[in-house]
């Protein structure tokens, strides 16, 4: 595969992830864990690998340390390289004082010597909180033949739910005339994927002047697209097809874990073409015993399953012990579901332990539970 040395990778990985309530109490989101032996960051992290892309800066602020520590120098993500690799990008101290990136824009703003010292032709800035699979090759192809400045991936979404989102009007060409942020009544179902392709003189030139504006959010989505825009600069969507996934709400990601054991799923982690990468635990293999019984279920290493498992996703480390029952939920690592109890449509956080006999949720009702060692937040 061509190396995409003249494409940088910026990815925004600093936020809290607030409505995940206590699953971000002590963790930014991307290092949330995710389909029982990733993090939320290795979807991102393993597209720029497997697209070849050389340099990526990941941008940190909210919670860092057990991102940082998952990340560390790059290296199961091959980024530990003599030329080019990876970077963490801290909020830092200036003259004037230390302070919070104020905005996305604000974020890379920030690091422009960062940029300046690769010196791209083109930047590539991605979320580190989205589950999904993409080659930002296909990506940056069409933006060059479309001699666009700035290329937006775009997600067809069901009308009713188009308001929720950050909605782009095209025309044939799919040339962006109009962003909607959230209208209460569109006038298209593309949906923004908070991905971005720019040419970088024009970023950097946007990125400058939105620092001098005192009025501005300095955001890309309400601030610098806006205003490329209206000063006539070439904006174009492009349109992916594949599966993606916000995982903001606990509902939302509760779904996206229960989605891959759908055998259909689009994406696909049994995959040899295009992996997921992440940092492994050195865990012994998982364990079943005579009594359990395991039904449509990801079972990481380090599991001892001797009670009945039924369409959920099992983390490393987390024991399952005889007559405890679990249907339709998330297991966080080394978390413990003792003898007799029963968890139900449920995320259980790491090393929570579930008492015995105790009855979490309901086979009645489909409201996701977030269990943590101090409560249950029923959906």
């Amino acid at each position: 595969m061509k190396s995409n040395n003249n494409m940088c990778c910026m990815l925004l990985a600093g936020g809290q992830g607030s409505r995940l309530k206590n699953m971000t109490k002590e963790l930014a989101k991307p290092a949330v864990p995710f389909g029982g032996k990733y993090r939320i960051i290795d979807f991102a992290l393993s597209n720029s690998t497997n697209s070849d892309i050389r340099d990526i800066g990941i941008l940190t602020q909210y919670k860092p340390f057990k991102l940082n520590e998952h990340i560390g120098i790059g290296s199961a993500w091959d980024y530990n390289r003599n030329i080019g690799g990876l970077r963490i990008l801290s909020p830092y101290s200036t003259e004037s004082g230390g302070r919070w990136y104020e905005g996305t824009a604000n974020a890379i703003f920030e690091n422009l010597d960062y940029l300046d010292m690769i010196s791209p032709d083109y930047v590539l800035i991605l979320s580190g909180d989205h589950i999904y699979k993409m080659n930002y090759n296909i990506l940056l192809d069409y933006h060059k033949r479309k001699a666009a400045d700035v290329t937006i991936p775009v997600m067809t979404v069901l009308w009713e739910d188009a308001s929720r989102f950050g909605i782009v009007n095209t025309d044939e060409d799919f040339k962006i005339e109009e962003f909607e942020e959230k209208p209460k009544n569109p006038k298209s179902n593309l949906a923004s994927m908070g991905i971005y392709i720019f040419n970088y003189p024009l970023l950097k030139k946007a990125l400058i002047e939105d620092n001098e504006d005192v009025n501005s959010d300095h955001d890309f989505g309400k601030n610098i697209l806006p205003k490329l825009l209206k000063e006539g600069r070439n904006l174009y969507v492009w349109k992916f097809d594949g599966y993606w996934k916000d995982v903001g709400t606990i509902r939302s990601y509760w779904e996206a874990n229960l989605d891959l054991l759908d055998p259909n799923n689009k994406l696909d982690l049994y995959d040899e073409d295009w992996k997921i990468y992440t940092k492994s635990e050195n865990l012994p293999p998982h364990y079943i015993s005579d009594d359990a019984s395991v039904s449509k279920t990801l079972i990481n290493e380090g599991c001892e399953i001797c009670g009945t498992v039924e369409n959920s996703v099992l983390f490393s480390g987390v024991k399952i012990e005889k007559d405890a029952v679990v249907k339709n939920s998330v297991i966080l690592p080394y978390a413990e579901i003792a003898s007799g109890a029963k968890v139900y449509n449920s995320v259980i956080l790491e090393k929570v332990k579930i008492c015995e006999g105790k009855i979490v949720g309901s086979e009645d009702n489909n409201k996701v539970n977030l269990v943590s060692e101090d409560e249950i937040i029923e959906e």
